[in-house]
């Protein structure tokens, strides 16, 4: 299973489940600095260099595109939020 973490709540929350599930993790540029990133360490971590927090359909599909080239057939979970009313 692959983590999409688009914001940094929901990174935290991925890292969270992936340390429980031993999941994969990816998220965009916004959801953490690449300053934080490289003092992570975290295995199963990658971080886009491009931000997904506008969730432009395009950009997350090429996001999506790019996971499923380096992990074929796994399922992707991307944090998503309720509407607001």
């Amino acid at each position: 299973m692959i983590f999409l973490a688009i914001t940094p709540s929901g990174l935290k929350d991925a890292l969270r489940e992936a340390a429980r599930s031993g999941a994969t993790v990816w998220c965009g540029a916004d959801a953490v600095s690449e300053e934080d990133f490289d003092t992570l360490k975290v295995g199963g971590l990658t971080r886009f260099d491009y931000q997904l927090e506008s969730r432009d359909p395009l950009v997350l599909a090429d996001a999506l595109d790019t996971v499923h080239q380096h992990h074929p057939d796994e399922v992707v979970w991307v944090e998503a939020a309720a509407a607001k009313r």
